[in-house]
């Protein structure tokens, strides 16, 4: 048998991006089947037809791997479908009556956690998909587990909506168990609620069998499930509402790729304003003008587009190898500030074992598209959560600066990189002003400008 078998119990997203009419979903997970239901949307929505998904069928049988079949759609290299990890962030589209999606899907692996931000910082919805076998949701749940890390990523960078997809209930060890189900929900809602998340407002909980595609496209028939009256995802997909961003603001798009194709080319999702063929444009920090010569959205070539969408610009008077992941196409009358110091308030999750937080510690920050080295060289302030909402002036202690935090403190501190980049206050554009600081693998800490 080629290949290794992957981990289990790690949890797996997609990022949903939701638009006027359009909704981008970012899955992320470990073998809790993310790909498998990926690949399963799109097949029930008509985007795969049979032939293919035969194809599909015989690749997996003969590499020994039948079940893997539906994650083949959206797992597309060679060493995705040998390993079963999704490696690179997928991407897809599928509709429904009311509503045109993007399907992000992001790596579930540790091992692939940036790429994951990547996915993770383009959506406003995530599908957070869980094994219900026996033993793969505990791994992934337990301290030092990729399904918390995921959540409060995804709170971090944005994700405002979450659906919380318990998959693999058709699975011999749950058979669509109740007790199972509810034993999952019992433990996701206090962790989801710490991580930030209102769960009565912000998250949806429902099973499915992304293999056999129970509860996904329409509900389920009482002979597979009796005790679920609730909806599918499709609906509630359908249904979810995020907050609109003003057309008529200044102009931010994140880049996150660039490419030649008869002139430059760059990807991103649009988070403010509006683009138009036509329109100037400054790309920062580096301040060059440039000249918007087309847009895409998708495959199909549109006149402007609008926030939330997920865009190609075609740019003229900039070349490709000038620009970077994370440099951020920007109005000239009202640019995005590009700095290499900037205060930030940061809460502390998990240091790694035996390290001080203090002025002097090194981590890599990911802030929108951008990944940069930086050090804390400065802690300016210690901040009470309890006593910060106390509201009477008198009550209040004066600033405490502290040498060093630990686990779970909140600080203000002064953050530095070695390049310019591209940020905004968190009350002014929250999906620019959000950060995580990552070292050694793990996230240590996530942050506001």
């Amino acid at each position: 048998m080629l290949g290794l078998q992957p981990e289990v119990g790690q949890p797996m997203f997609w990022v949903v991006r939701i638009l006027q009419t359009c909704q981008h979903l970012a899955s992320y997970s470990r073998d809790a089947g993310k790909s498998t239901a990926g690949g399963q949307i799109l097949f029930l929505s008509g985007q795969v037809d049979d032939r293919t998904i035969q194809k599909y069928e015989k690749e997996a049988k003969d590499k020994s791997r039948e079940s893997w079949y539906m994650a083949y759609i959206m797992d597309t290299n060679e060493e995705e479908r040998l390993k079963g990890k999704t490696v690179e962030v997928g991407r897809a589209h599928f509709e429904t009556e009311n509503t045109r999606f993007t399907i992000l899907d992001a790596p579930g692996h540790k091992s692939y956690v940036p790429n994951m931000i990547s996915g993770a910082s383009q959506a406003d919805i995530g599908v957070l998909v869980i094994s219900a076998r026996k033993g793969e949701f505990e791994t992934g749940y337990e301290r030092g587990g990729q399904t918390r890390e995921h959540v409060l990523l995804a709170k971090t960078l944005g994700v405002a909506k979450l659906v919380v997809v318990i998959n693999k209930m058709d699975e011999p060890t749950v058979q669509w168990s109740k007790e199972r189900y509810d034993e999952i929900e019992g433990k996701m809602i206090p962790f989801l609620r710490s991580s930030g998340y209102n769960v009565k407002k912000d998250v949806q909980f429902l099973p499915i069998s992304g293999l056999c595609g129970a509860n996904m496209k329409t509900r389920m028939d009482k002979s597979i499930c009796s005790w679920w009256n609730g909806p599918c995802l499709f609906e509630i997909l359908d249904k979810i509402e995020v907050p609109l961003r003003d057309p008529k603001g200044p102009v931010r798009l994140p880049i996150i790729d660039k490419y030649k194709d008869m002139g430059t080319v760059v990807m991103g999702k649009l988070e403010n304003g509006t683009i138009r063929e036509g329109d100037s444009l400054l790309v920062m920090p580096n301040k060059t003008h440039v000249k918007v010569t087309g847009i895409n959205l998708d495959e199909k070539k549109v006149r402007r587009a609008g926030p939330n969408e997920n865009v190609r610009v075609k740019v003229s008077g900039i070349e490709e190898e000038d620009i970077m992941a994370g440099f951020v196409l920007s109005s000239v009358a009202n640019p995005i500030g590009a700095f290499t110091e900037f205060n930030a308030q940061l809460q502390i999750l998990e240091l790694l074992d035996n390290a001080i937080f203090t002025a002097g510690y090194k981590a890599v920050l990911h802030i929108h598209s951008v990944v940069e080295e930086c050090e804390i060289v400065d802690l300016i302030e210690e901040i009470d959560m309890k006593k910060a909402k106390v509201t009477d002036p008198k009550k209040k202690k004066t600033k405490r600066k502290p040498l060093f935090v630990k686990n779970g403190a909140v600080v203000v501190c002064r953050v530095q990189v070695t390049n310019l980049i591209c940020i905004e206050k968190f009350s002014d554009f929250p999906q620019l002003g959000r950060f995580t600081l990552r070292t050694e693998g793990k996230t240590i800490a996530v942050g506001k400008v």
